[in-house]
């Protein structure tokens, strides 16, 4: 099959990065024919403000280059990763025209939150889910910390809502948990199009029986990651059991802070993936401590595939991952006393470390396999492939012009 993968890719690498990466791996590895279209924040520095703001509800750029690159290779399906901010939903339109089906991977909450969180001033908000504009995203400035940021980002969503995007011209959703599955379908999204298939890791690191004494921490420096919680119980930890931080994030100062003032860790700064994978298996213990709906939770997978026993953060979707005493266990979230007391727990506790670990691996051979997730993508291919076509609007680069958009404007 001949498949078209578009991601735009952030200013510093993260989570969906990887996973464009790794499915794009996958599917030619299986004999797949993959294509890819890609654009980068880093664009943005030497773009103006006013083009990147009419670019985020509709790039130009985009709509010409995709149709132009969709007539040559007319691939199967088109998928998507990240639009936001720079290759927009003017990507499924010029699919569209082509009468190509498009899959759209719900790596955050975005589509229901400028912010892409759910989160504000630390706490769990929804304020904006299935608003037709989001308005309190832009008065308190949920994106970017900026009013003006956030008034694009909302913009965008509106625009989108008013012209049918999100339930016309997004053949099938891909939401990562049953968390977000439900979340999107309540913020309005059609739920005949919304299929869960989690991520992976790829490749297998295999387990890793003997790890050393130490904790371990993946993922970005920041409030939502639940840093400042994690220091906390470091700090009631003691010396007992050291701390590696692997990322990058605006809390690199509050770390190496914590760390002058006594606390136990080690702040590795961001590392490649196969370095990530080597260091969840050499720790005894992975840290998940967000405050946040996270979009799935990578790290968690990848120490159920690499050995550590996981400690993580009760909300969702990362409670759907981590099974309370039988896979690992939950605190509550942003609680550092219940964290300090959960990690003292399982040092003390030698059989239920070796328990847990063993059926995080099996959860990991049963659910998040590189086999087991290329064939659930090429499943998904082929369904929309199956579906109905439906007519392509009549566009031009500039926008849409159909009788539908019409009727909303």
């Amino acid at each position: 099959m001949k498949i078209l993968v578009c991601h735009n890719s952030y200013r510093y690498r993260g989570g969906e990065d990887q996973v464009f990466d790794d499915e794009v791996g996958m599917l030619r590895a299986a004999g797949h024919e993959v294509l890819t279209y890609q654009r980068c924040n880093q664009e943005i520095e030497s773009t103006r403000r006013a083009q990147i703001a009419a670019g985020t509800i509709w790039s130009r750029r985009t709509y010409r280059e995709l149709r132009a690159l969709l007539q040559q290779e007319t691939p199967a399906v088109v998928h998507f990763h990240n639009t936001f901010p720079l290759i927009s939903p003017s990507a499924y339109y010029a699919a569209r025209h082509e009468g190509i089906p498009v899959i759209q991977t719900l790596h955050n909450f975005r589509l229901l939150c400028p912010g892409g969180t759910l989160l504000r001033d630390g706490k769990v908000c929804e304020q904006c889910v299935a608003k037709a504009f989001a308005t309190a995203s832009v008065r308190y400035g949920c994106y970017r910390q900026s009013r003006s940021a956030s008034l694009v980002a909302a913009s965008m969503l509106a625009a989108h809502w008013r012209m049918g995007t999100w339930s016309n011209a997004v053949s099938r959703y891909i939401a990562l948990t049953d968390f977000a599955r439900d979340k999107f379908i309540a913020g309005g999204f059609p739920a005949d199009r919304m299929v869960v298939k989690p991520n992976c890791v790829h490749p297998d690191p295999g387990f890793h029986e003997h790890p050393d004494k130490f904790a371990v921490y993946v993922g970005r420096l920041s409030e939502e990651k639940g840093i400042r919680p994690l220091l906390q119980a470091w700090k009631r930890l003691g010396s007992s059991l050291p701390l590696k931080l692997a990322g990058e994030g605006p809390l690199e100062g509050f770390v190496r802070q914590a760390r002058a003032e006594g606390c136990h860790v080690e702040l590795l700064g961001q590392l490649t993936h196969d370095q990530v994978l080597s260091l969840m298996g050499q720790a005894s213990i992975a840290v998940c401590p967000s405050i946040c709906h996270e979009g799935f939770g990578r790290s968690v997978i990848e120490a159920f595939a690499s050995g550590p026993a996981v400690v993580a953060s009760d909300l969702a979707p990362l409670n759907q991952l981590v099974h309370d005493g039988t896979n690992g266990l939950l605190f509550r979230s942003g609680d550092a006393d219940d964290l300090a007391a959960k990690i003292q727990w399982l040092m003390a506790n030698d059989a239920q470390w070796h328990a847990f670990r063993q059926q995080a691996r099996r959860d990991y051979e049963a659910h998040y396999t590189p086999q087991r997730n290329c064939e659930q993508l090429i499943s998904i291919y082929e369904q929309v492939q199956e579906g109905p076509r439906e007519l392509p609007p009549r566009l031009s680069e500039h926008g849409v012009y159909s009788t539908a958009a019409k009727a909303t404007s």
